[in-house]
C-alpha cells in the first residue's frame, strides 16, 4: 500500500529552449534563467524535488545541470536538487563527485545525483568516448563512482581512466554520503546492476510494462540481502486549466520534440493516435488537474510508488505555460493525488 505520508512529488526539465508569446524562440542563456526561475516557483509551491537534465545539443539549454541547480539552490529553501539524469558513461566520476558535493555544500544537503547511461550519445564522442563500450563504460564508471561515494581514500584501476591510489576527494560532505538514484530505460540487467549497488532506482515509461520491472528490484534485493527503497517514476506531462488546451499544446510540443529527435534515431513522426494513446494509457500524463491527478494517482497505486516525477516543458513552450503547468501540479494536481490515494486506502 501506498505510504501517503512519505510520498515525495517533483519536477524535471531537459533544458526545452523556451519560446516567446510570438513563438521565436529564446536564447539558451534565457532558458537557463527561466529555469531558475521555475526552480524557485517550485520551493515555493512545497514540491519536492527539481530535477535538471544533461545534453549536449541545440535544442536543449543545459549541457552542466550542477551549476543551474547551484544557481537554484541560492533561491530556494527546501526543494531537493537533482540531475535527470548525469550521463556517468561519458563523465569522470571524480569530477561527478566533486560537482555533487559542492552542490550538497551550497544547498545545505539537498542534492541529489541521478545517474545513468544516456539515451541521448552526443556526449560520447564530445568527450572522446567509442559507443561500442558504452554499457563497459558504465559499469565500470558506476564501481569508480559508488567508490568514492564512501568519503574514504581510494585505491582503484580501470580501462578508461587513470588508476587512484590511497586518494582522497573533496570536499567531503556533511551527511557523510551523496543519495544517489539510477536512471532505469527497461532492462532486467539495469535492474539487478542498481540492486547490487544499493542505490534507489528511478524508471521512465508506461506504468503497466515496468510493473515487472519493480517485482524483480524487490525479489533481487531480498534475494541478495540489499535495501529496498521506495520505487520512484518519471514521465512527461502537461497540465493547463483547460483540458482541450492541454491536449493541443502538449501534441504540438511534445510531437515537435519527438519528431525532431526521431529524425537522428529512425522513428517515424508521432501521430495523433500515438500521442492520444500515450496519453490515456501510456506514459504521458496531459490535461486539466483532474484528469492528470487520476492518471497519477492510478500509477502510483499500480505500482506502490516513493515518488512521482512529471518531466515539463518538452519542444518550445512559453514560460507562461511552464509556469502555469508548475503552479497547478503543485496547488492542483499534488493535493488532489493525495486525496484520491487516500480515499482509496480507506476502501481497501
Amino acid at each position: 500500500m501506498v505510504d501517503i505520508e512519505h510520498l515525495q512529488f517533483g519536477l524535471e526539465t531537459f533544458g526545452d529552449i523556451v519560446a516567446n508569446e510570438d513563438g521565436s524562440l529564446q536564447t539558451a542563456a534565457a532558458s537557463i534563467r527561466q529555469i531558475v526561475r521555475e526552480g524557485k516557483l517550485a520551493d515555493d509551491l512545497g514540491i519536492d524535488v527539481f530535477g535538471v537534465g544533461e545534453h549536449h545539443r541545440p535544442d536543449y539549454s543545459v549541457s552542466s545541470p550542477e551549476t543551474v541547480l547551484a544557481a537554484i539552490s541560492a533561491v530556494t529553501k527546501q526543494v531537493k536538487l537533482a540531475t535527470a539524469v548525469t550521463v556517468l558513461s561519458s563523465d569522470d566520476p571524480v569530477r561527478v563527485y566533486e560537482r555533487f558535493a559542492t552542490l550538497d555544500a551550497l544547498s545545505n544537503g539537498r542534492a541529489q545525483v541521478m545517474l545513468g547511461r544516456g539515451s541521448f550519445t552526443e556526449s560520447f564522442p564530445l568527450f572522446g568516448y567509442d559507443l561500442t563500450d558504452y554499457d563497459d563504460l558504465f559499469n565500470e564508471k558506476l564501481g569508480l563512482y559508488d567508490a568514492l561515494r564512501n568519503e574514504k581514500a581510494v585505491t582503484w584501476s580501470g580501462k578508461f581512466r587513470a588508476a587512484l591510489k590511497n586518494q582522497e576527494v573533496y570536499p567531503k560532505t556533511e551527511n557523510g554520503k551523496l543519495e544517489t538514484y539510477i536512471g532505469i530505460g527497461g532492462s532486467p540487467e539495469s535492474v539487478i546492476r542498481a540492486v547490487n549497488f544499493g542505490y534507489k532506482v528511478i524508471i521512465g515509461g508506461q506504468a503497466s510494462r515496468f510493473k515487472p520491472y519493480i517485482e524483480l528490484y524487490h525479489a533481487a534485493a531480498k534475494e541478495l540481502g540489499k535495501p529496498e527503497f521506495p520505487i520512484a517514476v518519471h514521465s512527461h506531462g502537461f497540465i493547463a486549466d483547460d483540458e482541450d488546451e492541454a491536449v493541443e499544446v502538449a501534441f504540438k510540443n511534445i510531437k515537435a520534440n519527438f519528431d525532431r529527435i526521431g529524425l537522428t534515431r529512425g522513428w517515424a513522426p508521432m501521430s495523433r493516435e500515438q500521442f492520444e494513446g500515450e496519453t490515456k494509457v501510456g506514459s504521458f500524463y496531459v490535461g486539466d488537474p483532474e484528469t492528470v491527478a487520476r492518471r497519477m494517482a492510478a500509477t502510483i497505486d499500480l505500482l506502490d510508488l516513493g515518488r512521482f516525477d512529471l518531466v515539463y516543458g518538452a519542444g518550445n513552450q512559453t514560460a507562461a505555460q511552464r509556469e502555469r503547468m508548475i503552479e497547478l501540479y503543485g496547488t492542483k494536481v499534488i493535493p488532489r493525488v493525495k486525496e484520491i490515494l487516500t480515499e482509496k486506502a480507506a476502501v481497501k
